[in-house]
C-alpha cells in the first residue's frame, strides 16, 4: 500500500471532554503519523464552506452548528492506506454501528456528535488539507 495523507477533525464535542491525547494516542497506535496539527475556532463562514457539499442536506445546519460549538484540532495524519486506516480507526460515523474499540464507539455521544472527521477519498483528502494547512505547514 502506499504512503498517503489524509485530513482528520478532533470536533467540538471531543475537545471539551479533552479527548485530543486519547484519540491520537488510536491513531498512532494504528501506525499513522501526525504530521501537521492546530487547534482553532471554526466560523460559520469556515464550517459552511468545509461542509458545502452537505449543504442541500436537512443536517447541514445542525453539522455546522455543532462544528462551531466549540474548538477543533485539525491534522494531517500520513501512513500506508492513511485513508482507509484513519477511516477504520474512527468507526461507523453511527457510533451504534461502530465495531468496538473505534474512536467513536469509544467516545461519540451521538451521530451528530461523533468526535471526529476523516477524509473519504485521496482527492477530499488533498481538498480537504489543502483548506487548512498551507504544504510548509505539514512536516513528515
Amino acid at each position: 500500500m502506499a504512503t498517503e495523507r489524509t485530513l482528520s477533525i478532533i470536533k467540538p464535542d471531543a475537545t471539551r471532554r479533552n479527548l485530543t491525547g486519547r484519540i491520537n494516542a488510536l491513531f498512532e497506535e494504528a501506525g499513522l503519523r501526525i504530521v501537521a496539527q492546530k487547534r482553532i475556532r471554526l466560523s460559520d463562514l469556515q464550517a459552511g464552506a468545509f461542509y458545502e457539499v452537505h449543504k442541500e442536506r436537512p443536517f447541514y445546519a445542525s453539522l455546522v452548528s455543532s462544528m462551531t460549538a466549540g474548538p477543533v484540532v485539525v491534522q494531517v495524519l500520513e501512513g500506508e492506506g492513511a485513508i482507509l486506516k484513519n477511516r477504520s480507526v474512527m468507526g461507523a460515523t453511527d457510533p451504534k454501528k461502530a465495531e468496538p474499540n473505534t474512536v467513536r464507539a469509544q467516545f461519540a455521544e451521538s451521530i451528530e456528535a461523533n468526535s471526529v472527521h476523516g477524509s473519504d477519498s485521496p482527492e477530499n483528502a488533498a481538498a480537504e488539507i489543502a483548506f487548512f494547512f498551507a504544504g510548509t505547514e505539514i512536516l513528515p
